[in-house]
């Protein structure tokens, strides 16, 4: 049994599990720390909400978690393994096999059709063409996007470009989805649809989810909601 599993008293590895995890960053003269000794756990199948204004380290902690930057102290494991030593080719593995993202802004690839965002991903991991056209729309048919499959991201509306960008995040079965603020830029009704499919997709896969927003009434829906407190991960 390892360390991630023994301290989580789980008899399987976690999909996530973060261990006194501390960041901070050089200001002028002094330092600005933004976690110091923060711990958070993710289950399979669970959707937690981070809620925490604006500047109190929200995009730190999912881009730690993510892999997408180191912290100056603690461990990251994904499904047991410790990350925290890996070099930058592993780590990139890692965020290919296990992690996917969703952001505020759908990031879409504006040459290629929804369909092919969507096999991008799984044709850089080695997936053969074939079965990653297939994949692909059976995601967009899932989110009751396949009629709109050849289209490219200027010809969908922002709902449906955040459902592809949704779509990309899950294309490799990650076991863990982080995503940030992404229903920011819609309208409360698009918000809304867009969030109930997420849950779907989430709760269909077994994923664990980490979804940092400022909608109160989104975050009431989730599992759990944990905030960011006097630099460290709380439950609210």
């Amino acid at each position: 049994m390892d360390d991630a599993t023994t301290m989580a008293g789980e008899t399987a590895p976690l999909p996530l599990m973060l261990a006194g995890i501390s960041r901070g960053f050089r200001e002028g003269a002094g330092r600005l720390d933004i976690l110091n000794n923060a711990n958070l756990a993710l289950h399979p199948g669970e959707l937690v909400a981070l809620v925490a204004p604006s500047g109190a380290g929200k995009s730190t902690l999912l881009h730690i978690a993510g892999l997408l930057e180191r912290p100056d102290e603690g461990e990251i494991y994904i499904d047991g393994v410790p990350c925290g030593s890996m070099d930058d080719a592993e780590r990139t593995r890692m965020r290919r096999t296990r992690l996917g993202f969703v952001y505020q802004f759908h990031h879409l690839l504006p040459e290629f059709t929804a369909l092919e965002n969507l096999m991008m991903p799984q044709l850089i991991r080695g997936l053969d063409k074939d079965e990653a056209r297939a994949r692909a729309r059976q995601l967009l048919d899932y989110m009751r996007l396949g009629p709109r499959a050849d289209h490219r991201p200027s010809e969908l509306s922002g709902g449906e470009q955040q459902r592809v960008a949704i779509a990309r995040a899950v294309a490799n079965a990650p076991r863990i989805l982080l995503a940030d603020e992404p229903t920011g830029n819609l309208d409360p009704v698009t918000s809304a649809y867009v969030f109930d499919a997420l849950v779907a997709l989430v709760r269909a896969s077994g994923l664990a989810a980490l979804i940092a927003t400022h909608n109160l009434d989104l975050a009431s829906q989730m599992d759990r909601r944990i905030t960011l407190r006097d630099r460290q991960v709380v439950e609210i």
